[in-house]
């Protein structure tokens, strides 16, 4: 049986040596072994956050991470910015609305990233806002926000926290919390992490801390106060992933064997920039402009003249490689490239590869192996 060829934006491939140390056996969770383990492997994720702050872990999806965030800072009826470029800005959107929340939506055409002056003319009209929740990488669009830029807007023009999702992004591009300014970042495991779903890690400045001390909260589960008090211990309140934190610091392992954190950053843009330039020389389409392209994902038009549901199910069927479809409007329209995580450039010359192979299937007039060719001068110029 034929591999599959995973291309998804999340969840992704799972690198051998974290299966292996996912494979462990059980160990309780109010044992020395585990205070080891948890402190020794959170120590080691600051880096990929960009702070000096703690990392806490929870075991629940990056969801959950994010409504912690929203709900361990805001109370309801106070106001909030949410600023929104696709579908998981709009998911911020009825996070906080659920938890009664005054949303003011700052919106962008799918395809498109805010910008400064966006924020700076949205934030005038509003001097009551206590947080600004962003989405650094959208998924649903290929987009990444200007984060650093969007922050220092939000500490020089209010008061507010800035809330940050980053669970498509981080472990694949650049954060520099503590430098940036921001208040609280999230991720999520499934992604550029390079495990299996079911672990979310966020950290949370000393402003956000005082202002969460000073929040009457009725979370339970996701009150981060508790999750604090608990790490200083080198535990968690409740039950944790343990195999999943295993997993995390083989991952860990992997990033300094690459050479460190920065050298996974340049391989992400490596590959970004492949898939960039194969599908143009293939003459296909892509959503977002080169200033605002994700390293992590790529969102790409459906081929001209090509039934795109019909194509991605022949890659799928036929040659065992498997992309994410569009969200929403963009639903039929564009199909989303993962590259993020444990992928690399020979991953991304097979997968172009097997697009030209679809695309010769289905007719479609280029030059045979143009996209091949376009992805390999990008990596051969990166060698240089």
């Amino acid at each position: 049986m034929y591999p599959k060829v995973l291309r998804h934006p999340g969840p992704t491939p799972i690198p051998k040596k974290v299966e292996l140390a996912m494979a462990q056996d059980m160990i309780s969770h109010r044992t020395e072994e585990f205070v080891k383990l948890y402190q020794e492997t959170t120590h080691r994720v600051k880096p990929i956050f960009g702070t000096k702050q703690d990392i806490l872990l929870l075991p629940s999806g990056g969801t959950a991470a994010l409504e912690a965030a929203v709900v361990n800072t805001v109370s309801p009826g106070e106001e909030v910015v949410v600023i929104t470029v696709g579908a998981f800005g709009d998911y911020f959107v009825s996070i906080c609305e659920k938890n009664g929340l005054k949303v003011h939506k700052l919106a962008k055409n799918w395809g498109e990233a805010c910008t400064t002056e966006d924020l700076i003319d949205f934030l005038k009209q509003l001097p009551n806002v206590k947080a600004v929740f962003a989405t650094y990488n959208e998924t649903s669009t290929g987009i990444i926000n200007p984060i650093k830029e969007l922050a220092e807007v939000v500490r020089n023009h209010s008061d507010a926290l800035i809330i940050v999702d980053g669970v498509s992004c981080i472990g694949g591009a650049p954060a520099e919390m503590d430098e940036w300014g921001i208040d609280i970042l999230v991720t999520g495991s499934q992604k550029a992490m390079m495990l299996p779903p079911g672990l979310a890690l966020l950290a949370v400045s000393e402003r956000a801390w005082k202002v969460i001390k000073n929040n009457r909260t009725s979370a339970y589960y996701l009150n981060l106060l508790s999750y604090r008090e608990w790490a200083e211990k080198g535990m968690t309140p409740n039950t944790p992933a343990i195999s999943l934190i295993r997993g995390l610091s083989a991952v860990c392992d992997l990033i300094e064997e690459e050479g460190g954190f920065s050298k996974t950053i340049e391989r992400h843009e490596v590959m970004k920039n492949m898939v960039r330039e194969a599908m143009k020389a293939l003459s296909i389409e892509l959503l977002a402009s080169d200033e605002f392209a994700s390293p992590t994902i790529t969102a790409i038009h459906s081929p001209e003249g090509v039934d795109l549901a019909a194509f991605l199910g022949h890659l799928k069927n036929k040659y065992h490689l498997d992309f994410a479809g569009g969200l929403g409007h963009l639903q039929g329209k564009i199909f989303r490239f993962g590259h993020m995580g444990y992928c690399f450039p020979s991953d991304i010359l097979q997968a172009v590869s097997l697009i030209e192979a679809g695309l010769k299937d289905f007719s479609y007039q280029f030059e045979h192996g143009a996209g091949v060719k376009a992805a390999q001068n990008v990596f051969l110029s990166s060698l240089k």
